[in-house]
């Protein structure tokens, strides 16, 4: 039941968005809080608690309204391409598996490691490509992969070296992934293309990791490592997946560019659509056809009876967001942020303490960029669009590295048994800078672009 639920409400939104019918609109609205009632049974903890306190308060916003009842059902669409995204992204994290790209990069991890701070670089680099496709599974996979090697350490010091080492990896590939929702959300935010932005987030992410990476060598160069059953691997292979992995990559990004210009749907829009046709057709490039279906259809079942906790907070947030923008409560801080949007650094740097802000009270970063899109609504036009974009991307994801609430955090804690805040603090300074750095370029570019 969980599954036609969730799937029907996606297709019936992907075909809402070729077809104008408000009937659509109607029976979409219905499924979608049948979808939110049987999420309700399902979802666990802080999705649980954020999701009845949106829908508990978007609910209160409505009939504090003079709308007639039957416009209730028409507020939930603003979260569907995000749970759209949800729904489809097994079937690229299943290629990874069948073509065995994860195994070949994970090998990478043991191959003339000898220092401490070369396991960092190596395992950040292993991480960054396998979050590009693995998503959140990458984290328990390389934490799994380096528990033998880090035992040689202290606790505390092996905590510490996998919380900075793979959340900041993870943050960092997410940034200029094609496939990561806050990119998208943030392109379609500013009507930007993703080539637009592309070129300026992986210069980012290079000044990042290269600090990051000089901090490292300080810290860890004179602790020696010893690797026991070295595995003999095939660099050959191993370059080879990569290139291959590289090269898909590129035709994805090519395909989504090009289906965006042409449907002007938006770019989140054309990653979903995209998703499924590239990844069968990638399974039949490296002749793995049968063997990709056998292992992604129960890999997708079971991934999307475990979407309750997303569906009901998400659904939740886009009838709190939708309610809370009608109800012209955000009045105030809409002119708060009005009233710095003529001075382009005071206003990246408002939005990055708003995202620091909202992190730690308990906001998933998707609710605190919608909520944001309502609050800078008036002032696009005035912005320049591709430094937003980039101050958008950059204060979102870097709360990847350090929010208690994040599902990046809370499932590394939940791997290590360490408290999640602690985990933060270890993260925060460096989150704060890539913040700083992140505004300090997309300001500048203000006076180029």
């Amino acid at each position: 039941m969980i599954i036609f639920i969730y799937t029907a409400l996606i297709i019936l939104y992907l075909i809402s968005n070729f077809i104008s019918d408000p009937f659509l609109s109607y029976i979409i609205g219905i499924i979608a809080l049948f979808a939110l009632f049987i999420s309700l049974f399902h979802a666990k903890g802080l999705y649980l608690i954020s999701g009845i306190c949106f829908s508990s308060i978007g609910i209160y916003l409505f009939f504090t309204s003079d709308s007639p009842w039957y416009t209730f059902f028409l507020h939930f669409e603003s979260m569907l391409g995000v749970l759209s995204l949800f729904l489809v992204l097994p079937f690229i994290n299943s290629i990874i598996r069948v073509g065995r790209y994860d195994i070949n990069l994970s090998l990478l991890l043991q191959h003339g490691v000898t220092r401490l701070s070369k396991l960092y670089r190596r395992s950040f680099l292993v991480c960054h490509f396998l979050g590009l496709f693995l998503n959140i599974a990458t984290l328990p996979l390389l934490k799994s992969s380096l528990d033998r090697t880090l035992s040689q350490l202290s606790k505390q010091a092996a905590d510490k070296f996998l919380t900075q080492n793979l959340l900041r990896a993870y943050a960092l590939c997410l940034t200029w992934s094609p496939m990561e929702v806050m990119v998208s959300q943030s392109i379609d935010i500013t009507g930007k293309e993703y080539y637009h932005i592309f070129p300026i987030m992986i210069s980012i992410a290079i000044i990042i990791i290269i600090s990051d990476w000089a901090l490292s060598y300080f810290k860890h160069d004179k602790i020696p490592l010893v690797i026991e059953h070295k595995t003999e691997i095939s660099l050959k292979k191993v370059y080879k997946k990569v290139l291959e992995m590289a090269f898909m990559l590129l035709i994805f990004i090519l395909l989504v560019s090009l289906l965006q210009r042409v449907l002007d749907k938006g770019f989140l829009f054309s990653v979903v659509l995209l998703i499924v046709p590239i990844s069968i057709v990638w399974a039949l490039y490296i002749g793995k056809i049968k063997r990709y279906f056998s292992v992604t259809i129960p890999h997708w079942k079971e991934r999307t009876r475990g979407l309750s906790n997303y569906f009901f907070m998400f659904l939740s947030a886009g009838l709190f967001v939708e309610l809370l923008s009608l109800s012209g409560h955000l009045s105030f801080l809409q002119t708060a942020f009005s009233s710095v949007s003529d001075r382009s650094l005071l206003l990246y740097l408002s939005i990055g303490g708003y995202f620091l802000f909202t992190s730690l009270i308990g906001f998933h970063p998707l609710v605190s960029i919608t909520l944001l899109t309502e609050l800078l609504d008036p002032i696009l036009p005035e912005i320049s669009t591709i430094s937003l974009t980039i101050v958008l991307i950059a204060c979102s994801l870097s709360t990847v590295m350090y929010s208690p609430f994040n599902l990046s955090v809370s499932l590394l804690s939940d791997q290590l048994k360490i408290n999640s805040y602690r985990m933060g603090i270890w993260n925060i300074p460096f989150a704060i800078f890539y913040m700083l750095v992140s505004i300090f370029i997309a300001y500048l570019l203000g006076f180029i672009l």
